[in-house]
């Protein structure tokens, strides 16, 4: 398979899967201020969907309140940062648009309908009159896309390369969003048990879409069961265990090497990244430092996907071809 293609369906995923997590935070927020009509006039009640990002400096900049229209504007329809719903399904169809010939034409019509839907003049508007039905739909729209890939690609090379690309962005997020949510509702004697821990635990729940199975799986709200459930769970699949598993097999089944073979910088990153997964426990994670841990998963997954990069995607220079004209690894 050319880099080129690899590189577009491994971006197209990741880009999908972010406008999936985005629109899942915005619609978790709206539904947890309105069981807490107390935060309503919190000036900062939004601003935890700005930490999740990383990108307060951005938005310090450009923006003078955390109040709801500037977060919703941030994350939505701020064609300049390049990590809003706008720009990622912009990119999401860039990337699809080139593949046309790889991906079912299905997957390509639903990615070309949402992105005209986000982008038509009116969606601002209809963002602003009813926010719950315009992300539920974005939602939605993301796990139809899923589903006919899932359903109707062949799941060879290109699925993999899919595949790599949206696990890997989803355990990112995953981390990111209870590293900050988290903390900002990290257990206090004056509420541990009351409404407002209940609610806010749940919201965490609901931003990662793990309420149902969570509930299922524990029945009571704990914050060290939500801890262990998402990331060490080994069947629900957003759990960051469950996603850096399936894509180590993605890359291995992209790779051609038996699976836990790590003679590669690439198979050695996964490697330590599963170790630190598989061999750790809540109760060690809690003890030490949960933000800690989460930042050392956060920054070994930014090292996977640089090696990603280095390996499959970037043009090698010429020094690195033989003789033939062909990249060498």
């Amino acid at each position: 398979m050319l880099s080129r293609v690899a590189n577009s369906l491994y971006w197209m995923n990741r880009y999908l899967e972010r406008v999936e997590n985005t629109a899942r935070l915005i619609e978790s927020q709206l539904h947890m201020l309105l069981d807490l009509p107390s935060m309503r006039q919190d000036p900062n009640a939004w601003k935890p969907l700005v930490d999740i990002t990383g990108d307060y400096k951005y938005f310090s900049e450009k923006f003078e309140s955390y109040d709801r229209e500037n977060v919703i504007y941030f994350h939505t329809f701020d064609k300049n940062y390049p990590h809003s719903i706008t720009s990622c399904i912009t990119a999401a169809r860039e990337n699809a648009r080139s593949v046309r010939e790889i991906i079912p034409s299905e997957m390509w019509e639903n990615i070309n309908n949402l992105y005209l839907d986000i982008l038509e003049p009116g969606s601002s508007l209809r963002a602003s009159s009813a926010p719950h039905k315009f992300y539920f739909n974005i939602k939605m729209s993301c796990h139809l896309i899923q589903g006919i890939a899932y359903s109707t690609m062949a799941h060879g090379e290109a699925w993999n390369f899919s595949e790599l690309g949206r696990l890997l962005e989803r355990a990112d997020k995953t981390s990111r969003i209870l590293d900050v949510k988290y903390f900002i509702i990290l257990p206090r004697s004056d509420f541990v048990g009351s409404s407002l821990d209940s609610v806010q635990w749940t919201a965490l729940l609901k931003s990662t879409s793990s309420l149902e199975m969570y509930r299922k799986r524990f029945n009571l709200i704990s914050s060290k069961n939500i801890v262990d459930f998402l990331i060490f769970d080994r069947e629900f699949p957003r759990s960051i265990r469950y996603c850096i598993h399936h894509a180590e097999r993605a890359f291995f089944n992209i790779s051609g090497t038996p699976f836990g073979v790590y003679d590669t910088d690439l198979a050695r990153q996964f490697g330590k990244l599963m170790g630190k997964l598989n061999y750790s426990y809540v109760d060690e994670v809690m003890g030490i430092g949960l933000h800690q841990f989460l930042d050392e998963i956060q920054s070994d997954l930014n090292n996977v996907s640089s090696v990603i990069h280095d390996n499959f995607f970037a043009v090698k220079p010429v020094s690195e071809l033989d003789q033939s004209g062909v990249q060498t690894q």
